[in-house]
């Protein structure tokens, strides 16, 4: 049964590191939610650690940037762990190979600039057109404001046969930048693979992220911590909390809000508990929006 919590302070002495989202949970897109804020440094201000963990397919320094410019507080947070530096460490490992096809924004670009100190020699990645292309990676559309997946499926048609894999640096399937839903990289991939295309994930739900995640962790003397995940996302946030033994938060004023009744602060018991079962999962919190 997922326990519906009215702020993070009734549990959060109950743990030592949080594993946060962003999109949803801590901001929307465009503005930080202050209670959101105010509740992360409350936890901090009691001992514990803040990881903002996050399917964005950028490098982590990219999001900072962001963060910044958004307005989201540094005291809030420790770390930054993204998609992007998970899915990062594998291209430039060669999981698609040295020639690439990318799709995605320019904003997106400083995936293959900002080249992490480990791979500073490795070979070169390099963008190529799709005929020439060894594999695919993919942060997104070209124009999440006016695409949809169903724009790829010609240049999925070829990669499929000439048998590429699409790395997806954001498992994301759709996001809420302010009042608009956007489709994201997982959308994407989600379709290359029902064509027949193999698509790698590195983003949450998938062990990869929080592998990372701990690491940094450790890095800043934290081993073994006991950890908490909070996200709105029921099929990358909680699914992937939930398999990596982590107990976890469900926002349910975030992405499925219109699912569990008219305040998005405070969700409905029992819609709540039918939503979940239909899912199949159960987390051991749920909260409207974190605070």
């Amino acid at each position: 049964m997922t326990r519906i919590l009215s702020s993070l302070s009734e549990i959060g002495s109950d743990y030592d590191a949080l594993l946060c989202d962003l999109w949803g949970c801590l901001h929307n897109g465009i503005a930080p939610y202050p209670a959101a804020v105010a509740a992360l440094q409350a936890f901090r201000a009691g001992g514990g650690k803040v990881v903002l963990l996050t399917n964005a397919p950028r490098p982590h320094a990219d999001v900072i940037a962001q963060l910044d410019r958004m307005g989201v507080p540094r005291d809030a947070w420790d770390v930054v762990v993204s998609s992007g530096d998970a899915a990062q460490d594998a291209m430039f490992a060669g999981a698609v190979g040295r020639k690439v096809f990318f799709i995605g924004a320019d904003k997106d670009l400083n995936f293959f600039n900002e080249i992490p100190p480990e791979w500073a020699d490795t070979p070169a990645i390099e963008r190529v057109p799709l005929e020439d292309a060894e594999g695919i990676v993919c942060t997104g559309l070209f124009d999440d404001l006016t695409e949809t997946p169903e724009d790829y499926r010609a240049r999925f048609l070829l990669a499929k046969t000439r048998g590429l894999k699409l790395l997806c640096a954001n498992p994301d399937i759709v996001v809420d930048m302010g009042d608009q839903r956007i489709y994201c990289a997982g959308a994407l991939a989600q379709l290359y693979t029902e064509m027949g295309g193999e698509s790698l994930y590195f983003g949450k739900p998938h062990p990869p992220i929080y592998d990372l995640a701990r690491r940094r962790l450790s890095d800043l003397g934290t081993d073994n911590p006991r950890l908490l995940a909070i996200g709105d996302g029921i099929r990358t946030d909680v699914e992937g909390g939930l398999g990596e033994g982590i107990d976890t938060i469900f926002v349910s004023g975030g992405l499925a809000a219109e699912a569990f009744g008219s305040d998005v602060e405070n969700p409905e018991p029992a819609a709540l508990e039918r939503w979940l079962e239909a899912q199949q999962l159960v987390p051991q919190y749920a909260i409207g929006r974190l605070r």
